[in-house]
């Protein structure tokens, strides 16, 4: 009976884990869900009133729990405005992508898989062993950018790789990976599994399927935008 109680005990303390965790990435855009989990921990002890002596790992809530969490939140928040943003984000990432093709941009993230929120970027994945191209097509076609060094652990390594964070219609985040990476794919921080990356025409077939008459208003006014709060 005194375990019964205790298993209950930890079961419910990782559902308000979980709510607290997607109310920080939600609310104060806290991008780390490691990050996330320790802090709402360490929020949720100090209100007091919870019985828990010591947080293990294993009692913590998994990253795909909290990014649930976290959709869920924006669609109560948000309603119709996150379809007309994720359409809107969509449509900007295949501009963005046709204007980098020789790059083989490759859309990740949460504007590929539809859990966007209202802080989301548009994360693409670029692929060459010249840095300098990506910086003067970026000056071209006068895109405004910063440049910097991103440490991630990749295929069992850490490793340092060039990220360009581009003022557009919507935050831009490309990272630079070498040209023979294309099929190598890591793992997702939500899930585990190989990370999803769309092409151009991927990401056109989404919108088509996911979007029809959005993309076909589209199609005949040339109006995808959507105002940003």
């Amino acid at each position: 009976m005194k375990n019964s109680k205790h298993e209950r005990g930890n079961a419910q303390f990782r559902q308000l884990l979980v709510r607290e965790a997607a109310r920080l990435m939600y609310e104060e855009n806290i991008k780390q869900y490691h990050t996330a989990k320790w802090r709402a921990a360490k929020n949720l002890l100090s209100r007091g009133g919870i019985k828990m002596c010591k947080i293990r790992t294993r009692d913590l809530p998994s990253n795909g729990e909290i990014s649930l969490a976290v959709y869920q939140m924006a669609q109560m928040h948000e309603g119709g405005t996150l379809t007309r943003r994720l359409f809107s984000m969509r449509i900007t990432a295949l501009d963005i992508m046709e204007n980098l093709e020789s790059f083989s941009p490759r859309l990740i993230g949460s504007v590929s898989t539809g859990r966007i929120k209202k802080t989301s970027d548009i994360d693409l994945h670029l692929f060459t062993d010249s840095l300098e191209t990506v910086e003067n097509r970026l000056e071209e076609l006068n895109w405004p950018f910063e440049k910097e060094m991103v440490t991630i652990r990749y295929g069992g390594k850490f490793r340092e790789f060039t990220h360009f964070y581009v003022d557009h219609e919507f935050p831009v985040e490309l990272s630079v990976y070498p040209e023979n990476e294309i099929r190598i794919r890591g793992r997702s921080s939500t899930d585990g599994k190989p990370i999803d990356r769309l092409s151009y025409d991927r990401l056109l077939g989404l919108i088509e399927e996911q979007h029809a008459d959005a993309w076909y208003e589209y199609l005949e006014f040339g109006d995808g935008s959507v105002t940003r709060d």
